[in-house]
């Protein structure tokens, strides 16, 4: 049926005819985008006319006005209905009447109406007090009855916009930031909101209204498709929703994916954040033209008083480097700037704007990408030099790094920068894509520059440690290649080639080493010496973990964390340095231990102290507060089966967060007879403060007899457990770490966090008879990755066929 049909039909049988066209257009797989707005606009057009017409017979001086989106045509299949109801101030009660014919068969057909009854006086009084009102008349498009009472309204809306934009455009620029703070960045967000973050159809629509005032306007290139494709994908989320919803959520993605002839969920979200990037740097864009307008608005009367009325003076033009000046708050190309014969210029206005805290003109971006020659094969070493003083100006790179992105200019540069650019990263843990996470680290590298011999070898491997990310496989081994080429082709000599190589294969040795594997094993140290190769190599994978960590998100680095690497770190340097490290011996109780496993073995039961952990001040920072680092809770308990799965279960069921844990048996003094085993565990409140003492040793006392059902306990939090809708865990992986420790077989979990998981897997080992010597317990996000050194009954590591089955086993039990 065409448009033509279904608009008869509507008018032929009113609401229900209305709904069934309606219906059939939003289900016609041929029509979609612009052309399937604009046809359900203009049928609602029709429909709404003839309501309309039916109740204003005899009446002038009214119109219906479409305003918002629906004034601008473009109507989603969720839409609300945006009206007015514009009248000249003639017989209210006819109006009133006329509003009822109108307004109840919307409602009574479900569809969502935002609708006002006013004079043109009145809808112009309101606008004026009321921004969101405004921005809606400045749409506002005739539908049926006096065309001149709206085109009327219209001239003045548009009058009034313009007279009052130096007052009004601020307070929308506020208005604006607000909702960015409030929403967050679409093109960074796992779950945008379409509408209302930064960058989303709520910003392209206050661009346009710059636009209208005709004292800014927006970059125009991209900035349409960008908007569509936005529009696009809410249109998507509607139909598969059925919900008026402007949310991406994640168990919604696939579905709006497929309804848009996508591959899959990741080539969505990755379409929604180069939208939502246009979108973001046009609004940049135009808002600095608009402080920059009315600055000079302000500036100028005074000028031409002192000036007599005068020639408007020229614009103030400081140099910042070769081909680069400042202008007006803005880092424009010198007149005598010839991008076509100077391939380095665009690595040096960058790295000259970075270093002076101003944004890159657009002009200036444009006019490089236009005609800008490529940089030879290797880069000389000017260009090299531009980009690492780029990358370690801090904060200000973000800005310029994006203005050269927009235009093109970065992936010309770093062809291998195509396939993370604009990239999800479907990771609680990451609040970045993986190109705006490369960029972050960088700024974050540029704050420990002094603590590194090569601070330029430092700031590439940071732009370059996750490139691997846009191939198959494991990114760090994907990485170490790209990585080599990419030194190779931007100049660096062989040498440095190989450590920036390694840093970037490496990159997540030191923190997964740290947070998982027993630093006092000599094995562990060793393996980490080998790989990293060298003191100045070490030096920059130190400094690199700790900014990597930094630039991913808050749950990725911690003092706990850090003082872990910096211990690790510590031990591989003296490897490095010919220290040998020894066979660790079983340490000697100290009389606290002693008197804990004394009174243990006196009172048939678990004793217990805790004891704070801090970090003393630094060198850097010797003053202030130490910063803790967590708990040490010391557990005696007579040895018995099950103390491992029921301290982890107790600990579980007080909210304590288990970060390390050993477990062995203590050698008391002659003449104290019995055996005792001793637990130290490093805990942190997952929330609050931390229980008092002697209430997790009553608790213990209770499990341990068997009296407090510790499985039951947990599975009624477990039930209870808050979940993020649509987060589809992956399966648990156990996995054994072949060579990490002489001593013991390490068995490596990794699964989604949930109350009593350690209480689980300890269990899980002590079904399987193996003794845990200790465990090193990481959780990101909702992902915890838990490595447990365990041996046989007797105190030897597991057979290889042993390990495998125990930890096959585990694997078995978690996914069950």
């Amino acid at each position: 049926m065409t448009s033509t049909e279904m608009r008869t039909e509507a008018e032929d049988s009113g609401p229900s005819g209305y709904a069934a066209a309606r219906l059939r257009l939003l289900q016609e797989g041929a029509q979609s985008g612009p052309p399937r707005r604009a046809a359900l606009a203009e049928l609602t057009d029709e429909w709404l006319t003839g309501l309309f017409g039916a109740g204003a017979e005899g009446l002038r001086g009214v119109s219906l006005v479409a305003v918002g989106g629906y004034g601008r045509g473009e109507l989603s299949p969720r839409s609300d209905l945006d009206l007015l109801l514009l009248h000249d101030g003639g017989d209210s009660g006819a109006v009133a009447a006329l509003a009822d014919r109108v307004w109840y068969p919307i409602w009574d057909l479900g569809l969502a109406l935002d609708h006002s009854v006013r004079t043109p006086g009145e809808a112009r009084k309101t606008a004026g007090d009321d921004l969101k009102v405004q921005l809606g008349l400045l749409d506002a498009r005739h539908i049926a009855g006096d065309l001149g009472l709206t085109a009327g309204l219209r001239t003045a809306v548009l009058a009034d916009w313009r007279n009052q934009a130096p007052k009004r455009l601020p307070e929308l620029q506020e208005l604006c930031a607000e909702r960015a703070e409030r929403q967050g960045e679409l093109q960074y967000l796992l779950e945008p909101d379409l509408k209302e973050a930064r960058g989303g159809l709520r910003d392209a629509t206050a661009l346009r209204a710059v636009a209208a005032s005709w004292l800014a306007d927006a970059p125009r290139e991209g900035l349409a498709d960008a908007r569509r494709r936005l529009l696009d994908v809410r249109d998507a989320l509607h139909l598969t929703t059925g919900r008026a919803t402007d949310r991406l959520a994640l168990q919604e993605q696939d579905q709006v994916a497929a309804e848009l002839g996508l591959l899959d969920a990741d080539t969505l979200l990755r379409q929604v954040y180069e939208a939502a990037r246009v979108v973001s740097y046009a609004s940049d864009v135009t808002w600095r033209e608009v402080g920059r307008v009315l600055k000079s608005r302000a500036v100028r009367p005074r000028l031409r008083a002192m000036l007599g009325g005068g020639p408007k003076p020229a614009a103030e033009r400081s140099p910042l480097a070769e081909g680069v000046v400042e202008m007006d708050g803005e880092v424009v190309l010198a007149r005598a700037a010839r991008p076509e014969r100077d391939p380095v210029l665009p690595l040096r206005a960058a790295a000259a704007a970075a270093e002076a805290g101003l944004p890159l003109s657009l002009h200036a971006v444009r006019r490089m990408a236009a005609v800008a020659r490529p940089l030879p094969t290797p880069w000389p070493a000017e260009a090299r030099e531009q980009l690492v003083t780029l990358l370690g100006s801090g904060r200000p790179t973000i800005e310029v790094w994006e203005a050269l992105e927009a235009e093109g200019l970065i992936t010309r540069l770093l062809p291998d920068w195509e396939r993370v650019r604009c990239r999800p990263q479907r990771n609680a843990v990451h609040i970045w894509t993986v190109d705006r996470h490369l960029i972050e680290t960088a700024v974050r590298a540029s704050e420990l520059t002094r603590r590194v011999g090569r601070p330029d070898l430092l700031l590439v491997s940071a732009l370059l440690h996750d490139i691997g990310k846009g191939w198959p496989g494991d990114h760090s081994v994907a990485g170490e290649i790209i990585a080599r080429d990419v030194a190779a082709r931007i100049g660096f000599d062989r040498a440095d080639v190989a450590v920036l190589s390694t840093l970037v294969r490496h990159h997540l040795l030191l923190i997964d080493t740290a947070t998982r594997r027993d630093l006092e094993d000599p094995a562990t140290v060793r393996s980490v010496a080998e790989a990293v190769g060298s003191q100045g190599t070490l030096e920059l994978l130190h400094a690199l973990t700790e900014a990597d960590a930094l630039a991913t998100g808050p749950a990725a680095w911690s003092s706990w964390r850090g003082s872990l690497v910096a211990d690790l770190v510590k031990r591989v340097a003296a490897v490095l340095a010919g220290d040998v490290p020894e066979e660790p011996e079983a340490t000697a109780p100290t009389a606290e231990q002693e008197r804990l496993a004394i009174e243990a073995l006196r009172t048939g039961g678990p004793v217990l102290a805790l004891r704070a952990q801090t970090e003393p001040p630094t060198e850097e920072e010797p003053t202030g507060d130490p910063e803790p680092l967590g708990v040490e809770l010391l557990i005696a308990v007579p040895d018995q089966p099950g103390v491992l799965p029921t301290v982890a279960g107790v600990l579980a069921m007080h909210r304590l967060t288990v970060r390390t844990a050993e477990l062995r048996a203590l050698d008391l003094p002659d003449g104290v007879e019995g055996s005792v085993l001793l637990l130290n565990w490093r805990v942190a409140a997952e929330y609050g403060s931390l229980p008092q003492a002697a209430r997790l040793r009553a608790d213990l006392v209770r499990a341990l007899d068997g009296s407090l059902d510790i499985a039951a306990r947990l599975a009624e939090r477990d039930a209870a457990y808050p979940r993020r809708r649509g987060t589809i865990a992956p399966p648990p992986r156990v996995t054994v770490a072949s060579a990490a420790s002489r001593h013991a077989t390490v068995i490596e979990v990794r699964a989604h966090d949930a109350p009593g998981l350690l209480h689980r897997i300890g269990r899980a080992l002590e079904e399987a008879s193996v003794r845990v010597r200790s465990m090193h317990v990481s959780t990101l996000g909702a992902n915890a990755v838990d490595a447990f050194y365990v041996t046989g009954p007797k105190g030897a590591p597991l057979p290889a066929e042993e390990a495998v089955s125990v930890a096959r086993g585990l694997e078995e039990m978690l996914r069950g």
